[in-house]
């Protein structure tokens, strides 16, 4: 992760803080950013010490803005396909990050920032936080995932009201809807996203990660192969360290200490 321009990765003892940082772009996302954002998480993958990583955006106005309209402005058919198939290959390696990732959504969550909050597995947002894909105002489409995640998370219907209006919602509208789990005040966005995510980290980590990978292969798959999948998850944990030591932290009325094996 050497010579990161726009992202910084900061640590509360294994939690890995992921901030992209271009403030004076809003954090916009262009070509640098996404690759940036995907060795980050490539490392992070690697990294054991890594019980969960929280993303958000520096300043207190974006999380991120959008992308790099400047940039998208140059775009061909053929170059158009790169530039979607860069930034879903990208938020598809968060998607399927073993380990939790929380998104900190502190302010506008436009665009491709919006579909970066969507790759995550949790969100949560201050009251200042602002939702929206509002590419077809520019005579485009979300190209990272939006018009798939979007939907899966809030409804067909919502998410197609929202895709088509390109309408910006506030931080009550995205927790009525669904797509943040929690709204607080700004200033304590990042200790609640803490807790949040330790609530879940305290967790067996093999568990956290199969049940992961049984949530996301359940969306792509039908019901029937979808339950299998989930039954060998469960068979497979059935023989680990951590599962014994669960059980027998649960009858003996103690934490469990969890090694991930």
């Amino acid at each position: 992760m050497a010579d990161l321009a726009n992202i910084r990765v900061e640590w509360d003892v294994d939690l890995a803080i992921v901030t992209v940082d271009r403030q004076e772009k809003l954090n916009a996302l262009n070509a640098e950013v996404v690759r940036e954002i995907g060795e980050v998480f490539t490392s992070l993958r690697d990294d054991d010490t890594v019980r969960g990583v929280i993303l958000t955006g520096a300043g207190q106005k974006a999380f991120v803005a959008g992308a790099d309209i400047g940039e998208l402005a140059t775009m061909n058919s053929v170059t158009g396909v790169r530039v979607s198939r860069d930034g879903q290959d990208v938020f598809r390696a968060i998607e399927r990050f073993p380990k939790p990732v929380l998104a900190a959504v502190g302010g506008y969550a436009l665009g491709g920032g919006c579909e970066l909050a969507l790759a995550c597995h949790m969100r949560i947002a201050s009251d200042k936080a602002r939702f929206g894909l509002p590419e077809v105002g520019l005579g485009i489409i979300p190209g990272y995932g939006g018009t798939i995640r979007l939907a899966r998370l809030i409804g067909l219907g919502r998410a197609i009201e929202l895709t088509l209006t390109g309408d910006m919602i506030d931080a009550s509208r995205a927790y009525a809807l669904g797509l943040v789990s929690s709204v607080v005040a700004p200033d304590a966005l990042m200790d609640e996203a803490k807790v949040l995510l330790r609530k879940v980290t305290k967790n067996g980590p093999l568990a956290i990660r199969m049940a992961l990978e049984s949530i996301y292969r359940g969306l792509d798959t039908a019901t029937a192969e979808a339950l299998d999948f989930e039954s060998s998850l469960f068979g497979l944990l059935a023989s680990t360290d951590d599962m014994r030591e669960g059980m027998e932290a649960f009858l003996e009325k103690r934490k469990p200490d969890f090694k991930g094996q």
